[in-house]
């Protein structure tokens, strides 16, 4: 899905700050692009729980939060359609 570079196998003295660092320097975008996708998925849901569907029960804001995950990948499969074109 992201565009994540490959990373080498980890050596037997690189430490695990190293590796960490590591990882998050070839996958630094797709990390900020999820988490600004989850940060804005939960906020627009919790406020539409909150205020426009304030009297419906719990298990709706758990089936808004669980469309995340199509909303997700749809997203973001859609944008890389859009980027090849």
């Amino acid at each position: 899905m992201t565009d994540a570079n490959q990373i080498d196998e980890p050596d037997a003295d690189e430490s695990l700050a190293d590796r960490v660092r590591s990882h998050i320097k070839g996958n630094r975008t797709g990390m900020i692009q999820d988490l600004a996708f989850a940060v804005v998925w939960v906020t627009i849901v919790s406020v539409l729980y909150d205020f426009v569907f304030s009297a419906s029960p719990r298990w709706v804001l758990y089936m808004f939060m669980l469309a995340g995950i199509p909303a997700y990948f749809g997203f973001f499969i859609s944008l890389e359609m859009a980027r090849a074109q």
